[in-house]
This record gives structure tokens, C-alpha cells and sequence, in this order.
């Protein structure tokens, strides 16, 4: 379900003027900017991702936020398209349904791994639930910004998704980035919260390699050469592959409770911010306009 800039614009338009009965509202980007690639069932030089795996991360996410979203008077509905060849994701509303669209395309991506998959997924179930900052204007109201779901990705979804079992065998068949693993030791003080916080680190790469590829840029993402840019104003829009790996990043070494929900309207509640007196897992300044 690609849908480009100008025919968003159009939708939003259409139901300024008449709102239809089903008051769908979808969002104008994808997991990641409207692009040409076609990936179909049986190509070559692929990810590992099988459609098994494709569906036990969808079940994974289904069987967590389902009741999670009930809770809030919605209903999470998954549209799992194995056979489609678009590599991109994306989040809409339809009344009271939350639905994210998750397409083969992507999960078959070289540069998706299956931790990098339910990276996208987070993100998406990011867009309903992650909090501020919202997308802003009417139609897109309820929406996470890019970074904000990006950020939400890796500082609950990840965490409340991995077992900890499975990190665990992840971490020590896996070779770990040296600084991710060098971080997630000084962050944390136990070695589950220690795994997983590598393994989430590792799923951030997968997706910041898929969007430098996506983007044919010769740098590589890494995690020891933040963007220093500094936005003067909130960009809700895609931000740059060096500044996503960087929101992954910080949404992973944020040390704040768990169990503390984020706010649609106070980016302290739920985060780590300055303000709290957090220096790192603050959302990064190269999107982000406190």
C-alpha cells in the first residue's frame, strides 16, 4: 500500500470536504520514503526472513499490543501481505481501528534482519501509541512523528517484545557492535537488561543499513558517530540514517522505568530528557526541538 506524497495530499483534501464513512486516515510516509523497489516471493539475495518468521514476529506483536490497545478503546489490526513485493511499512486509523500494514517486500530486504523486522513493526505500532510528538495538522492528529516512533521502537516495543531467553542465545551467537555492548554494560546492571538492550541496539543497525542502502549512501550508520545536527524547529518528517541509528540508540540506553507510560502532550513523562536530569537516551537534537 504505497501511497505518495501528492495522493496523501489529495486524501487529506478529499476528507476535509467530505468525511467518508470510513474515516480512514492514513499516514502520508512509510516506515520508509516512497521508493520503486519491488522484492517478490523467490528472489535472490535476500534476507534470512522467512514467512514463518514474518508471522511469529506478527503473532509476537498481535498477542502484546492487541489487549494493550484494547485497553484504550481500539482494536490492533495486523495486515500481514507476505506475498506483496513493496519494501516499506505503514500505520493508519479507521475509527477505532489501529492497523499497521507489513509487506514481504520489506521483510525480504538483504538489510532486514528478523530483529530488524519487528524494529518496523514497533515503529508502526510507534506512530499509534508512542506519544509526543504528535505529526501535527488535523488529519494526522494521532500520529507519533517519524522520530518520535522511532524512538518509541526502541525504548518499549523491542524491550517488552524479547523474551529473555532468546536475547540471551541472540547475544552469544551474535556478534555485538563494541561500542552498543561497551554502552549497554555502563547503562545497565543486569545482564538480561544488559542482552537485551544489545539485542535491541543490533535491530536499530538493521534498520539504519536499510536506509542507507535505500538512500545509496557510501557512509555507514555506526553507533560512536552521532549526528550533530541540530534542527531549529520539530522535524516530523524522515530524518537522516546517521540521526535514526542515533534515535534507536538513545531509545535503548534510557534507563527510565518501564513501567512508566509516555505522554501524548509531555515528552518528560515516560522518556529520558534533559529536564529529568538524563545526559544519554535523550531524543537526539538532529530531529527533536524540545
Amino acid at each position: 500500500m504505497r501511497v505518495s506524497r501528492m495522493k496523501c495530499l489529495a486524501v487529506a483534501v478529499i476528507a476535509g470536504l467530505s468525511i467518508s464513512a470510513s474515516n480512514e486516515q492514513q499516514l502520508c510516509e512509510g516506515f520508509v520514503p516512497e521508493n520503486d523497489l519491488s522484492i517478490p516471493v523467490g528472489a535472490l539475495n535476500v534476507s534470512g526472513v522467512t514467512e514463518a518468521d514474518f508471522n511469529k514476529v506478527l503473532d509476537i506483536v498481535q498477542a502484546y499490543y492487541g489487549p494493550h490497545i484494547a485497553s484504550l478503546g481500539g482494536r490492533l489490526s495486523i495486515n500481514r501481505d507476505w506475498q506483496s513485493t513493496t519494501v516499506n511499512a505503514s500505520a493508519e486509523r479507521s475509527g477505532s481501528t489501529y492497523r499497521i500494514n507489513m509487506y514481504g517486500g520489506l521483510a525480504r530486504h538483504p538489510a532486514i534482519t528478523k530483529d530488524g523486522f519487528m524494529l518496523v513493526a514497533c515503529h508502526e505500532i510507534g506512530h499509534h501509541i508512542g506519544g509526543y510528538p504528535k505529526s501535527g495538522g488535523w488529519f494526522n492528529s494521532w500520529a507519533t512523528n517519524e522520530g518520535g516512533a522511532d524512538y518509541y521502537a526502541n525504548l518499549r516495543c523491542l524491550r517488552l517484545l524479547f523474551t529473555p531467553e532468546e536475547t540471551a542465545q541472540f547475544v552469544e551467537s551474535n556478534e555485538i557492535d563494541p561500542v552498543l555492548k561497551q554502552t549497554c554494560e555502563e547503562q545497565y546492571q543486569t545482564q538480561e537488561d544488559e542482552n537485551i538492550c544489545m539485542r535491541a541496539g543490533m535491530a536499530g543497525l538493521s534498520g539504519a543499513t536499510l536506509f542507507q542502502v535505500l538512500r545509496e549512501e557510501e557512509q555507514a550508520p555506526r553507533f560512536d558517530t552521532p549526528d550533530t545536527n541540530v534542527v531549529p524547529r520539530m522535524d516530523n518528517s524522515h530524518p537522516g540514517t546517521q540521526c535514526r541509528l542515533d534515535t534507536y540508540y538513545n531509545g535503548t540506553i534510557c534507563t527510565v522505568d518501564q513501567s512508566e507510560p509516555v505522554s501524548d502532550e509531555d515528552p518528560n513523562v515516560g522518556a529520558c530528557t534533559t529536564d529529568r536530569g538524563f545526559n544519554t537516551g535523550v531524543r537526539p537534537r538532529c530531529w527533536f526541538k524540545p
